[in-house]
């Protein structure tokens, strides 16, 4: 069994990540903190060639991102370029486009559309990934939005990033439903918080109701090779304090299950 590195999302921290400099000073703070691992999502307009420059000066695994969708159907060369300046290899999407959730009709649609470009970035060495919320547990029909995604993309050009959270939020068992993704993650979300609410509330790692123990375990067993902390919002003192706090509890998972 592998025991998968861990890092941070940097949407957890994306107020700091908003113009070169700002970032510098975040690259250092994570590197103290001992978390060399990152996605970089939420970034703001920063020259590509700079983020590079600050990955490589800090020694930063960037893992996967989250980049717009509309720049995977319009600028997809562009993108990929930029992402093998800094090293990484998998392009992520947060949610698929809202009018792309309506009916079971316009998912295929969706589906179609990441099926052509996961192909198209594997030609080029990288791996597309899907990154899931609470509404893909919903059903059109007798299928669930994630039921489609899971079955009617290609294998191959189609991967996911699980969000241990929101699997939950949507009524399953995160350990046990990651399962379904075998062979198809390269990063999992290790996200916790309140599930039975009417307005879920996320919280710092540790804290919520997510049995994140059981879910390290079950990625594991799956070798997924990454896990990153994100909190998207309600942090106890601020983001970097919060950060700390969760990135110390999953070095303690890691140690716990070494």
């Amino acid at each position: 069994m592998l025991i998968p590195k861990i890092g941070v999302q940097l949407f957890t921290l994306r107020e700091y990540i908003q113009n070169y400099e700002d970032t510098e000073k975040l690259f250092a703070f994570l590197q103290r903190i001992g978390a060399d691992v990152i996605q970089i999502s939420g970034i703001g307009p920063i020259e590509p060639e700079k983020v590079a420059f600050l990955v490589n000066k800090y020694r930063m695994d960037v893992c996967v991102t989250h980049k717009d969708f509309n720049r995977m159907l319009n600028d997809l060369d562009n993108l990929i370029a930029e992402h093998k300046m800094m090293g990484c290899d998998c392009i992520g999407i947060g949610s698929m486009p809202s009018e792309s959730r309506k009916s079971a009709e316009s998912v295929r649609e969706f589906i179609k559309q990441v099926n052509e470009i996961g192909k198209k970035m594997r030609a080029q060495g990288v791996q597309f990934a899907y990154h899931n919320h609470a509404f893909e547990f919903e059903k059109f029909g007798d299928k669930t939005v994630m039921d489609m995604l899971i079955e009617e993309t290609d294998p191959e050009y189609v991967h996911f990033i699980p969000d241990i959270y929101w699997i939950q939020v949507g009524g399953e068992n995160p350990a046990e439903y990651i399962k379904r993704l075998k062979g198809r993650v390269k990063v999992c979300h290790f996200k916790d918080g309140e599930i039975e609410s009417d307005c879920p509330m996320i919280t710092e790692l540790g804290v919520g109701e997510v049995d994140l123990d059981a879910c390290f375990k079950a990625c594991m067993e799956l070798d997924i090779p990454y896990i990153v902390y994100e909190q998207d919002n309600n942090f106890d003192e601020d983001a970097l304090k919060s950060t700390e706090v969760s990135f110390k509890y999953l070095q303690d998972l890691v140690k716990a299950n070494s």
